[in-house]
C-alpha cells in the first residue's frame, strides 16, 4: 500500500512508525510545520510538501489524515473526490453535518474511510471483545467507562479548547473513544442524560463529561470523561447477567493495559477471576492500519468506519444541545 500522510504531528509520526513497520511505503508526507514535515519526511524516505492539496492529488493508494478537528472533513472529502482511501483521525470533524458529508462522500466515490478508533485494537479490549462475542457474559447488562487526565501547565490555551477549532471538549476527545466502545459492545444507543461541565480550566469548553447512553433493550452505558484526572487513567467495565470484564490501564502513563474476567458461578458467591496483562508496546496503531488495507483489498467494512463515527457524532451532538443531521 503507497500512503501519504497529512499532519506530521505525534499521531501522524505514530502512523508512519507502523507503516514503515507493515512494509508499507510513506511516499508523501504533509504539514505546515517545515521543519516537522522534513523529520518525518527523512524518516520515511518520503517527499515532503506545506501543501495537503498535494498529497490528495497524488498517486497514492490511500491518505491518513492526523490534522486538527476543523480540517479533518475537508480533507477526507478532497482526498475521497481524488480516488484516496482515507484513514481520518478521531473524531473524523467538529460535528454530524461535517462527518456527514465525508461519509456521503465515500458512498459516492465507493471509498473505504475508516476513523481513528484505535482503541478497539488494543489487545485488552481485543480480548474482551472474543470473551463478549463466545456470549460468556450472557445478556447484556450495562457498562461503566471513565477516562482520564489532567492536561498540562498551558493547556487553557492549546488548540482542543478553542470550539471553532476543536468542536468541543472532553466529550469530543477521550468521550469519543468511551462512546464508540460502548456502541461497539451494545450496538446502537440514544441519550438518556448528558452534563458537560467546565470544572477546573478557565476555557470556553467541556472539561468534563457525564453520559448516560440506552440500548434499544434498556441496557445502560454509564460514561464520564475527564480533564481534571489527575493521575491518567482508563477503565471499561461490561458487565453481563453471567460475568463481568474491565480493562484498566492502556500503557504508558495510563498504567499497565489489563483484563480481568470474573465468572459468576451458580451458587454465585466469589467468582472465577482471570487476569491478562499486556505489558508490550502500544501496537494497536498497527493492527489499525492492517484491518484499514485489509478492509480496502476485500471489501469488507472496517472495523470502526465513518458510520460508526456519525452516529457517534449524533450522540455528541444531542449532549451538546446542537441540531443533528
Amino acid at each position: 500500500m503507497r500512503l501519504g500522510i497529512i499532519g506530521c504531528g505525534l499521531i501522524g509520526q505514530k502512523r508512519v512508525q507502523a507503516a514503515l513497520a507493515l512494509g508499507y511505503e510513506v511516499a508523501m508526507v504533509a504539514d505546515i510545520d517545515p521543519r516537522r514535515t522534513a523529520t518525518l519526511a527523512g524518516r520515511a524516505k518520503a517527499k515532503a510538501t506545506q501543501d495537503w492539496r498535494e498529497v490528495a492529488e497524488a498517486d497514492l493508494d490511500a491518505v491518513v489524515i492526523a490534522a486538527t478537528h476543523e480540517f479533518l472533513s475537508e480533507m477526507s472529502i478532497a482526498c475521497c473526490a481524488a480516488g484516496k482511501h482515507v484513514l481520518v483521525e478521531k473524531p473524523a470533524g467538529r460535528n454530524a453535518k461535517e462527518v456527514g458529508a465525508v461519509a456521503t462522500a465515500a458512498r459516492e466515490h465507493n471509498r473505504v474511510v475508516k476513523v481513528g478508533f484505535n482503541h478497539r485494537f488494543h489487545p485488552a479490549i481485543l480480548k474482551a471483545r472474543e470473551i463478549f462475542e463466545s456470549g460468556a457474559l450472557g445478556p447484556m447488562m450495562y457498562i461503566r467507562g471513565r477516562y482520564g487526565h489532567g492536561g498540562r501547565i498551558g493547556y487553557e490555551k492549546e488548540w482542543r479548547c478553542v470550539r471553532e477549532k476543536s468542536g468541543g471538549g472532553e466529550l469530543i476527545d477521550q468521550g469519543a473513544h468511551l462512546i464508540d466502545l460502548s456502541r461497539w459492545f451494545l450496538g446502537e444507543l440514544t441519550l438518556d442524560y448528558a452534563a458537560t461541565p467546565t470544572y477546573f480550566w478557565d476555557i470556553p469548553v467541556d472539561d468534563n463529561c457525564f453520559l448516560a447512553l440506552k440500548a434499544p433493550g434498556g441496557q445502560i452505558a454509564w460514561l464520564h470523561a475527564t480533564w481534571s484526572e489527575w493521575k491518567n487513567m482508563f477503565s471499561l467495565e461490561i458487565v453481563g447477567r453471567d460475568g463481568k470484564l474491565t480493562i484498566d490501564g492502556l500503557g504508558g502513563s495510563y498504567g499497565l493495559e489489563r483484563l480481568t474476567y470474573h465468572k459468576m458461578l451458580p451458587q454465585m458467591g466469589p467468582p472465577e477471576t482471570t487476569i491478562w496483562e499486556y505489558p508490550f508496546p502500544d501496537t494497536s496503531w498497527d493492527r489499525e492500519l492492517q484491518n484499514f488495507s485489509t478492509a480496502i483489498e476485500t471489501g469488507c467494512r472496517a472495523t470502526g468506519d465513518i458510520e460508526d463515527a456519525l452516529a457517534m457524532h449524533k450522540l455528541i451532538d444531542q449532549a451538546y444541545g446542537l441540531a443533528s443531521v
